[in-house]
C-alpha cells in the first residue's frame, strides 16, 4: 500500500510539476535484464551495460520538449564526468526510434537512447505511465544501478540537475 501511495504522489508530482530535484531514495532490488532497441535500431542488452560499470537509466515523457532536452542535456553536460566514473547512461522514452535519433543528434547527447513505443522497458522500471490526448508518456523519473541491482531511485526526477542528483548520489553510496 505504502508503494501504492508513493507512486501516485510520484505522478500527480509530474504531472503538476512538483516534483523537487534529489529527493531521490536508496533501494536494493534487482535491475530488470531485458533489451530494447535504440536510436539506430541496434538491440541494446541492459544486463550487458550494467557489467559495464554504475549505470543511469532516465525516462522522460517526449523527446525534444522543453523539461525532457534539459533532462537529457544535463546529463550530456556532466557525461564526461560521469565516464571517469564508469558511469553508462541509457536514457528512455514512448517514441520511436526516428524521434530518438533526431533529439540525440539534435542536442549530441552522448548516450544511446532506447525507442520504447510499447513501453516494455517503462514497464520493466514500473514507471509511471501518463496520456496526453493520444500520447504515451512515461513519468519522468532516474535509477541508478549498481552489480545488477537498482539502489537509488528518483521518481521525480529533475530536469536540469539530473546530473547533479546522480552525481551526489555516486559520491555518497562509494
Amino acid at each position: 500500500m505504502n508503494r501504492r501511495m508513493a507512486l501516485f504522489g510520484s505522478l500527480l508530482s509530474t504531472i503538476f510539476g512538483l516534483a523537487h530535484a534529489g529527493e531521490g531514495s536508496r533501494v536494493s532490488y534487482p535491475a530488470p535484464a531485458l533489451k530494447g532497441i535504440n536510436q539506430d535500431g541496434a538491440e541494446v542488452d541492459f544486463a550487458a551495460v550494467y557489467r559495464k560499470g554504475p549505470t543511469v537509466v532516465f525516462f522522460y515523457p517526449k523527446a525534444d520538449t522543453p523539461g525532457c532536452t534539459k533532462q537529457a542535456c544535463s546529463l550530456r553536460d556532466a557525461f564526461s564526468d560521469l565516464a571517469k566514473d564508469g558511469v553508462q547512461v541509457l536514457g528512455v522514452s514512448f517514441d520511436e526510434p526516428a524521434g530518438q535519433k533526431k533529439f540525440k543528434d539534435k542536442f549530441k547527447l552522448p548516450y544511446d537512447l532506447i525507442a520504447d513505443p510499447e513501453g516494455k522497458v517503462v514497464d520493466a522500471f514500473k514507471v509511471n505511465r501518463m496520456a496526453k490526448g493520444l500520447l504515451k508518456l512515461a513519468s519522468r523519473s532516474c535509477f541508478l544501478i549498481r552489480d545488477g541491482k537498482v539502489v537509488w531511485e528518483d521518481r521525480k526526477a529533475s530536469t536540469d540537475q539530473q546530473a547533479a542528483d546522480i552525481r551526489r548520489e555516486l559520491a555518497a553510496t562509494r
